[in-house]
């Protein structure tokens, strides 16, 4: 989706304004990058928003088996230890991490970075921007991400070790050690 980046230097917000700045324009998808430039962002589109909502559900569906950790949808924003606020498409922390937040960081912008995220490409989206945004998931802890490019039909698969494969829709992805048992075929939800 194309985005639209202001550059605040000048303004500098604080963490506490720019809390204020989402919770006023709740209409909007807004993300900072660690340099606090705010990132507004058009909804995603019907297309798009059906497959995220397919995805998050197969990981939900995983999730309520396995009762070891929380999922969270692209409304719930995470600031990270760069200090950027980042909303993944689909994202999941393990239980015990979760629970160790104060409910006050909960109720905001949690200071955490979730163990597992999902970005959706969609067709507006640049890719090299969804690319280095992904590289800043890993860096600030992420253990497991997927950048889904439904255009071309294939995921890039994101690990700490600075390791990146690509993977066409034909395979299953696995959780690997990070969600153990949970495989997404995303060639029987996506079809184009």
């Amino acid at each position: 989706m194309q985005s639209i980046s202001i550059h605040t230097q000048s303004a500098n917000l604080s963490e506490e304004q720019f809390f204020m700045l989402c919770s006023e324009n709740r209409e909007l998808r807004i993300e900072r990058d660690k340099d606090k430039n705010i990132i507004i962002m058009a909804p995603t589109f019907s297309e798009t928003g059906k497959h995220n909502f397919a995805i998050a559900l197969k990981l939900g569906l995983w999730n309520e088996k396995q009762k070891s950790g929380y999922c969270f949808d692209s409304s719930a924003g995470f600031t990270l230890p760069n200090g950027a606020m980042r909303a993944p498409d689909v994202s999941w922390i393990k239980k015990e991490k979760w629970d160790g937040l104060s409910k006050e960081n909960k109720d905001r912008f949690a200071h955490i970075c979730p163990d597992f995220i999902i970005e959706v490409r969609s067709k507006t989206d640049n890719l090299k921007q969804l690319k280095e945004k992904m590289e800043e998931w890993i860096t600030n802890g992420c253990q497991l991400a997927w950048l889904i490019d439904i255009e071309n039909r294939i995921t890039y698969i994101y690990k700490p070790t600075g390791e990146v494969t690509e993977q066409l829709f034909d395979t299953g992805l696995a959780g690997e050690n990070v969600l153990p048992e949970f495989e997404l075929r995303l060639d029987e939800i996506i079809t184009l």
